[in-house]
């Protein structure tokens, strides 16, 4: 005769089960306490040796009024109100298409790093890429690619193809591709696996299981990156004109060398507006390619 052994869970599952939660939930408890000790430790480092102090930005912030004051007071009344304004903006012409220049090197290179990215971004896909030692080498590529700043990216370029927008722009694409290489790759992992498993099963390749069962998940996110991506690009180029890589930062560096506080001014001003009505304009595009239209009430 056999005799079978009851064991503990079996007699009582329900103290077995607060016996287990009770372990995780201090096992949790523990692992919290350490982080948030890490992070404290590591952000008072910070606070120590950036000299981070709220009492002193809060005794030198009125001082950067006189920056703003010497940029902005160009109207001396309602009256004279369009020929200050004229007398302000008397290189329109130049800023405008330098200002054009800067949104020809970010599109460009956001529409040919997003290529480029979002095609290597499948290869950086664990979940999608079974060779190992390609998928290693494209990650280890994408992340040098984004690592290294954009502006420096830019210097290294000038040295082979001189000054002017091409270095710019080929600045923004490997810093582009770099980037959306890595968010592409994060979406692509994040994506349901069963119609790629039914794309495997009906005999279909690697490149049919991508088009047809994860680029139809993922188009949506990708297309939010993309105009994500432009709104800083053009931001970024106009840092590029501070090495010589042209477009507008080129003249706001110029303007700022000179102590022409009034260019300033008015060359911030139209790149403020410009990347506002950008990213507007992104927004609308963005909700009509996702299928997400929105209505004001």
């Amino acid at each position: 005769m056999t005799v079978e052994t009851i064991t503990t869970e079996e007699r009582d599952p329900v103290g077995h089960f607060e016996a287990t939660r009770a372990a995780y939930m201090g096992y949790k408890r523990i692992y919290t306490s350490v982080f948030c000790l890490g992070f404290l430790v590591c952000l008072t480092a910070s606070i120590i040796h950036t000299d981070f102090s709220i009492f002193r930005i809060i005794e030198k912030l009125p001082g950067t009024t006189g920056f703003i004051v010497k940029s902005y007071s160009v109207f001396s009344s309602w009256d004279t109100f369009w020929v200050d304004l004229a007398d302000w903006y008397w290189g329109i012409w130049v800023w405008v298409d330098a200002l054009f220049v800067s949104l020809l090197m970010a599109f460009t290179a956001t529409i040919v790093g997003t290529t480029i990215g979002g095609l290597l971004s499948f290869i950086a896909s664990r979940n999608l890429m079974e060779r190992y030692w390609l998928y290693f080498v494209v990650r280890r590529s994408l992340e040098i690619a984004r690592t290294v700043p954009d502006i420096v990216w830019a210097l290294i370029f000038i040295y082979p193809f001189g000054v002017g927008p091409l270095a710019g722009v080929l600045a923004l694409m490997v810093h582009t591709t770099g980037a959306q290489g890595k968010l592409f790759s994060e979406v692509n992992e994040n994506c349901d696996f069963k119609p790629i498993e039914g794309v495997r099963a009906s005999g279909g390749n690697w490149f049919e299981e991508i088009r047809f069962a994860v680029l139809p998940q993922v188009l949506p996110n990708f297309i939010s990156y993309t105009f994500w991506r432009l709104a800083l690009n053009v931001q970024a180029a106009t840092v590029m004109g501070f090495v010589a890589a042209g477009g507008i930062g080129y003249e706001l560096i110029t303007a700022i060398r000179l102590l022409y506080f009034l260019d300033v001014g008015a060359i911030l001003l139209m790149i403020i507006g410009t990347v506002f009505v950008i990213d507007m304009i992104s927004e609308k595009l963005r909700h009509y390619f996702i299928g997400k239209e929105t209505f004001v009430q």
